[in-house]
């Protein structure tokens, strides 16, 4: 078992320590405490000036560095190993609508896949069940309705998280019969009202799949989707923060209304991610990448391109928010460096890019 002293500025769920010690043991962090310690028999790995962090945990992954998790068990160790350099220490694998047949194995090889790196948190299926008017780059001859015979297929294997339109004809019976198998539920790919998407929040809907994209519009009168995310305090908030897929100026407006306690920082990449320019595939459907957004041929935004690194330093830097504010959004609180918790963490440079990124007590990226 490695015993391993980091020493620097340590943001904890509570705080934001200035200078403090943290010690790991195995897999546990074994203190936290503001000031300056020297424990016997430990190594120390990191430089003055560095910060110390709950490492980032990303809902929405699609693939990365040319590797595409609809491909399977393979592709998705890889992604494993390759996350934790920037930062990441846990994910969902994530497939975009395809049949419920190919559904069912994806959940089946997420489940197979080796955490080489970052954990791997299980499946989060986005689709069928989605809206075709709010499709995005989702195949509209890979949708359905939730009919209940597909969400038993889908129940059965156990996905962490399904992402669907509350709108749906039969989609209230589909949301209380996936929480009630304990699958998250998150509303996305959506043109809901505010009182369909309250009725899917009243059903079991705790998540929504990247506020603002892919859904109806936040207007005045008729606030939408968007509006019921935001307005509802159940309602954990996935959010794409590249600058590309939301605005900055809407990206703070988004923080500020929900407070970054309800803000979820999902990166929703592709194999584009972490790659060249270039020709990539999510879920087999062809995409192009300049190096700042992934599009199908006619322009569709076709997931991201950041990692998520890029996603909290950009965070970071917008009014009002700061690092630990960011950090708190990329991270979730099982994840919280705190005294007797799991050694999951990520160490900054004084610039923000990834020095070193730890999962169970073990160094995977530094």
């Amino acid at each position: 078992m490695s015993r391993f002293l980091l020493r620097g500025r340590v943001l904890t769920p509570d705080r934001d320590l200035p200078m403090a010690t943290l010690l790991v043991d195995g897999k546990f962090i074994e203190f936290v405490a503001e000031g300056v310690f020297e424990p016997e028999n430990a190594t120390p790995l990191i430089v003055a000036g560095d910060i110390i962090a709950p490492g980032f945990v990303d809902m929405q992954v699609n693939g990365l560095a040319g590797h595409d998790a609809a491909s399977g068990a393979a592709a998705i160790t890889e992604i494993s190993r390759l996350l934790p350099k920037y930062g990441v220490v846990g994910f969902m694998p994530t497939l975009i609508s395809r049949p419920i047949p190919e559904a069912v194995r994806f959940v089946e090889e997420v489940y197979s896949a080796s955490g080489a790196g970052a954990a791997v948190l299980g499946a989060h299926i986005e689709g069928p069940f989605i809206n075709p008017n709010y499709r995005g780059a989702h195949d509209v001859a890979n949708l359905a309705l939730p009919a209940r015979e597909l969400v038993h297929e889908l129940v059965d294997v156990e996905p962490s998280m399904v992402t669907l339109a509350p709108e749906l004809p039969g989609a209230l019976d589909a949301i209380r019969e996936l929480t009630s198998a304990h699958v998250n539920v998150s509303a996305g790919h959506s043109g809901a009202t505010m009182a369909e998407a309250t009725a899917g929040f009243d059903a079991g809907i705790r998540f929504g799949t990247h506020l603002f994209n892919a859904m109806s519009p936040l207007h005045h009168r008729e606030p939408g989707l968007p509006g019921a995310l935001l307005a509802d305090e159940r309602i954990t908030i996935g959010l794409i923060a590249d600058g590309v897929h939301v605005d900055p100026v809407m990206l703070s407006f988004a923080i500020r209304v929900a407070g970054a306690d309800r803000i979820k920082l999902t990166t929703d990449q592709t194999a584009a991610a972490g790659s060249p320019p270039g020709q990539y595939l999510i879920a087999g459907r062809e995409t192009t990448s300049d190096g700042t957004s992934a599009r199908l041929a006619d322009g569709t935004l076709a997931g991201g391109v950041a990692t998520m690194d890029q996603m909290v330093r950009l965070v970071a830097g917008l009014p009002g928010v700061g690092l630990r504010d960011a950090v708190r959004m990329a991270s979730v609180s099982e994840y919280g460096l705190r005294t007797r918790g799991r050694a999951d963490l990520v160490v900054l440079t004084p610039d923000l890019h990834v020095r070193l990124t730890m999962v169970g007590g073990r160094v995977v990226h530094g």
